[in-house]
């Protein structure tokens, strides 16, 4: 390429615009900009070293609105010789070279910067004096392309550059786990310099963040295995395991605390499993697995750092939980739409229902549909809950094509897999499986924030382990701290029905809420008898439909067409109405969970050995006589009187026994 740059080293007296000329085609387009005479490149010009020549030059380039890079060097090897010509040309000079094509490797195709500038400054080597000297021998500032305007040059690659001291501050940044984005922001108010004004980009943080990561990376992955190797040898009952790829270096990690599997084990009937997230200090994707406790409080039970997304990694992941968890799966499994996550789910949990988090896809309507529906988009957006919580399969669908023909949604791809997948996300197809309530506005929010404080305070990966465990502590105190609140707040009952009382002495204060909210509406209902055992129950404004409600007396179960029972652990409204009209003054035992109960106040204790099942399986039958005892109890005076003193005298006898002894 270089034979189009003339030599002009016989021409000293040639002046800028003759330098100029030479090079110069009708068909060049000339947008050299305006520049003062002595900071212009210049024929004869001398430079000590050819380094202060490239930096003059350069610094020249910025100002007219391009970069420079050195091009071709010219010598003779012996001694004394070595280097005597260099050129600097423009960063658009000459063409890419054509890739060969390889089957195996595909090619990324990028469009390249370079169009065949001739603008360029040649230096050559002079010994006259005796002391070696450069000097400029040829220059030409014709560019066929246009020159950048002061606010856009600085974004080229030549002039982007993080001095150290940036370097340590995003370093210091990157430990306390906030975005690259944040990261600007807050050097852009240190600097007191305009957003978009650093002499970096977003580009070049991520870039350094991401060298860094790649010096670390065998580093932290030892310092994270010694760090639960360090937890297990002081508790034994924490679990991890890990995979190491083939060069030995980490690969994917999942780990669980003593106490979380405990939680597991009364309360793993629901379960959400949050992939959204990636650990910021490592760039790994992040799991998560969190439940509902009996107060309505997130538990964390279990979590995963993998290598990649894909159903392979994912299946890993399940399976190390189901290990953790003594084999036992969840009922209902919640995540976020991921087609290797549902493939994986399907492999390793069979039994288990796969449901969408609604707030994971509702987050992702403003995107999806806010350009498309415009001044609609919150009408039919409160279409769209009210599909949403339907009871009936029929009413849904039925409702779904109305609102895609009202909102003229027929091509939309969202719409089109959102209605794919109604199955897992749709609650009248989810009615039939107990989700914990998790499904709704505030438990979303508290398990959302929950999972926040896991991300807020990331520092390196094997202190990440180290800092779950604050956080589930922290978690722990505040629940319980929560729970000694509620218990202390004198419960206001509002119908004066023996049900009410019964609930209020067996349920949380959060289940015992949500079913005191029932009993209240039940009062609206009027329940017709249509046969033995069967009844008709319908708001007393309404003179059609209603739910059907079946009471089998002898047997003592109650089941409602709308099946809120079932989809969260709570009586429904028409199924309290009828138990009501058929004069029952307590609930019956079978719609009281334990899992709702608020005897389940603590985890029982941390020590965890063989047979948890077992164990488990004690406790929960101890909560039921309790409950019994409770309702017996309650009915007079004398038989509350003779329970307290009994009890207190068991309780004495249990806690003079220890404490250590094998389950």
């Amino acid at each position: 390429m270089m034979e189009n740059y003339e030599d002009y080293s016989d021409q000293r007296s040639l002046s800028l615009d003759d330098a100029s000329s030479a090079d110069e085609s009708p068909h060049d387009i000339e947008l050299s900009l305006e520049s003062s005479v002595d900071a212009t490149p210049y024929i004869g010009q001398r430079f000590v070293t050819h380094d202060a020549a490239y930096e003059f030059y350069s610094e020249f380039a910025k100002r007219c609105g391009f970069s420079i890079r050195r091009h071709r060097t010219e010598g003779k090897d012996g001694v004394g010789k070595g280097l005597t010509r260099r050129y600097f040309v423009c960063h658009r000079a000459g063409n890419t070279p054509i890739k060969a094509s390889s089957e195996s490797k595909p090619q990324r195709n990028r469009k390249s910067s370079r169009c065949g500038c001739q603008a360029y400054m040649r230096i050559s080597k002079n010994m006259d004096s005796g002391v070696a000297e450069w000097r400029v021998t040829g220059f030409t500032n014709h560019h066929n392309h246009e020159l950048l305007q002061p606010n856009q040059v600085r974004f080229l690659p030549a002039y982007r550059t993080i001095s150290e001291t940036d370097k340590n501050r995003i370093f210091m940044f990157a430990k306390t786990g906030i975005s690259v984005q944040q990261m600007m922001r807050l050097m852009e108010l240190e600097k007191c310099v305009e957003p978009g004004y650093l002499p970096f980009t977003e580009k070049d943080v991520r870039n350094l963040l991401q060298a860094l990561k790649k010096i670390d990376q065998d580093d932290d992955s030892v310092d994270l295995l010694r760090m639960c190797r360090n937890i297990k040898d002081k508790d034994p009952n924490f679990r991890f395991e890990y995979t190491l790829d083939v060069n030995e270096r980490l690969e994917n990690i999942a780990w669980s605390y003593a106490s979380s599997i405990l939680s597991y084990d009364i309360f793993g009937d629901a379960v959400v499993f949050d992939t959204t997230h990636r650990l910021t200090s490592f760039d790994m994707p992040l799991g998560i697995w969190v439940g509902m406790n009996n107060y309505g409080t997130p538990c964390f039970f279990a979590c995963v750092l993998l290598r990649e997304e894909n159903t392979r990694s994912f299946s890993w992941a399940l399976k190390a939980f189901l290990g953790f968890m003594n084999g036992k799966p969840p009922r209902t499994i919640l995540t976020d739409q991921n087609v290797s996550l549902k493939d994986a789910i399907e492999m390793e949990m069979p039994r288990t229902k796969h449901a969408l988090c609604i707030w994971f896809i509702v987050a992702k309507f403003p995107s999806w549909f806010n350009a498309v529906l415009g001044e609609r988009y919150n009408e039919w957006k409160n279409e769209f809950y009210r599909l949403y919580n339907m009871e009936m399969i029929e009413d849904f669908e039925l409702g779904w094509g109305s609102m895609v023909n009202s909102f003229g949604l027929h091509t939309n791809r969202h719409i089109s897999n959102l209605f794919a997948l109604r199955t897992h996300w749709a609650l009248p197809y989810l009615r039939d499986h107990f989700l914990a309530g998790m499904t709704t506005t505030g438990p979303s929010k508290s398990i959302n924030a929950f999972i926040q404080r896991f991300l807020s305070a990331q520092t390196r990966l094997a202190h990440f382990v180290e800092q779950a465990a604050v956080a589930i502590d922290f978690k722990d105190q505040a629940g319980e701290q929560q729970i000694m609140q509620q218990n202390l707040q004198n419960i206001l009952l509002k119908t004066g029905a023996p049900m009410e009382a019964h609930a209020a002495s067996v349920l949380t204060p959060y289940a015992f809420c949500k079913l005191q909210d029932e009993l209240v509406l039940a009062a609206h209902y009027a329940s017709f008898m249509l046969e033995e055992g069967y009844f008709l129950v319908r708001h007393h404004t309404e003179m059609e439909g209603g739910h059907k409600v079946i009471w089998n007396s002898q047997q003592g179960n109650i089941s409602c067409g709308c099946r809120q029972f079932e989809f969260s652990g709570i009586l429904c409204r028409h199924a309290l109405r009828v138990l009501s009209a058929m004069n029952c003054f307590q609930i019956p035992e079978p719609y009281l969970p334990i899992r709702w109960c608020r005897y389940y106040n603590t985890v029982p204790s941390k020590t965890l050995q063989g047979g948890l099942s077992d164990y488990s399986d004690q406790v929960q039958a101890l909560q039921s006589m309790v409950s019994n005892l409770i309702t017996e109890s309650s009915k007079s005076k004398e038989r509350l009187d003779l329970a307290t003193e009994q009890v207190s005298v068991l309780l004495s006898r249990i806690r003079e026994h220890p404490t250590s002894a094998q389950r």
